[in-house]
């Protein structure tokens, strides 16, 4: 590469955890591939011992460091002293693009770096990762985020949508964008498309995420009980991820009488935990371009989701077979059929890996996001709201 190509990029995000910080490290470890110094800010009170690994692992690839800072989810005096914070360190890396991932991060990152353009051209990306855009335009925080959104496209060089459903939910809930606006879809490693065989302890299902309302944990939950009572099936279940509202899900599973047939688990690495199930399931009621069904898609595992957010794109020609959010009774009658025919499983998982696999793979990504940069850096003029659709 190029002296004159070469750029420092800092990408700044809130918790260093789920698809958000899967999204950052697979993106910066490329952009350093590819010859750029690369440093990210990230919140230091989100994660434990297996995110500090996973930014151990990452730190050979930034030249710029990382540097970790309490960054709350909601709005918080302590945010001043953060961002003050952040600015210092930022400020003296001397970055040509600071790309921020969610709605805490695009705000520390837009704001530092229209600060810092007083000295020098600096990019401005920002990332929503669905964020803020999950809010409801009626209720008083949705009016809130969205009006925040709407302000700082005014400190923003460009919008990147990992998905054509979040960039249309943008325009709908916030409205057209006045800046330059893109769709990137995340992408995979090459080693992501090897299949993953069931260990000796795999369960019939298997779910990966956070903890919380929005991931859909109670329907699957409910789902596991309908099983029985629909099918005659006594399912089993390991369900990994962040532990965020873990005993309400942990009481949830004893009233619905399942709670010895579902083990929950910390977080760990999506392709060790796909050997402990026969099929995955992903169960939200909301998303903008999730990562695990990707990853489970690649790594040939039978999968049901919900029709939500980007997931039929994912599915592309096969997005028929998404079950509505929130219908217990759907998603069991979905789990029976994946179950009850293992061999059509595997036929329907091969389709769907066959058809992902030249759409969304990281090169594409890194190349599609720095001809994006370039362009901004360059100051070349785009039309306000016009979108460059990649990944097609």
């Amino acid at each position: 590469m190029a002296a004159e190509s070469r750029k420092k990029v800092i990408h700044i995000f809130r918790a260093p955890v789920g698809g958000v910080f899967r999204h950052v490290a697979d993106l910066a470890a490329a952009q350093a591939t590819a010859g750029h110094s690369v440093g990210i800010v990230c919140d230091s009170m989100t994660g434990g011992a297996f995110e500090e690994a996973a930014i151990a692992t990452l730190m050979p690839s930034l030249r710029l460091g990382a540097i970790r800072l309490p960054m709350r989810r909601s709005v918080s005096p302590s945010d001043l002293g953060a961002l003050a914070k952040a600015l210092k360190h930022i400020g003296s890396l001397e970055p040509d693009v600071i790309h921020c991932h969610g709605a805490k991060g695009g705000v520390y990152g837009r704001l530092i770096g229209t600060v810092l353009r007083r000295r020098r051209r600096i990019v401005r990306i920002y990332a929503p990762h669905g964020g803020s855009l999950h809010y409801d335009p009626r209720s008083p925080a949705g009016r809130f985020y969205f009006a925040v959104e709407r302000l700082f496209e005014r400190f923003t060089d460009a919008l990147v949508h990992v998905s054509a459903y979040e960039a249309e939910t943008y325009r709908h809930k916030i409205g057209t964008p006045r800046c330059r606006a893109a769709v990137i879809r995340n992408g995979l490693r090459p080693d992501e498309f090897v299949t993953v065989e069931p260990a000796a302890e795999a369960r019939d299902i298997l779910f990966i995420g956070t903890f919380r309302e929005l991931k859909g944990i109670d329907v699957l939950l409910d789902a596991i009980a309908r099983l029985a009572t629909r099918h005659g099936r006594l399912a089993t279940a390991h369900l990994v991820g962040q532990p965020d509202e873990l005993p309400r899900y942990q009481a949830l599973a004893r009233d619905l009488g399942i709670a010895g047939r579902v083990q929950f688990h910390d977080p760990m690495p999506a392709r060790e935990a796909f050997a402990l199930g026969r099929m995955v399931v992903v169960p939200s009621r909301a998303e903008s371009m999730p990562y695990v069904v990707l990853e489970a898609i690649a790594a040939g595992m039978p999968i049901v989701a919900t029709q939500v957010g980007g997931i039929p794109e994912i599915f592309g020609p096969r997005a028929g077979e998404l079950v509505p959010a929130g219908d217990a009774d759907a998603l069991a009658d979905a789990l029976e059929r994946t179950l009850a025919d293992p061999a059509a499983a595997a036929r329907d998982a091969q389709a769907r890996r066959d058809w992902l696999a030249p759409r969304f793979n990281i090169a594409t990504m890194q190349a599609d996001i720095e001809h994006l940069y370039d362009e901004c850096l360059r100051g070349e003029a785009a039309p306000a709201g016009a979108h460059a659709w990649h990944g097609a």
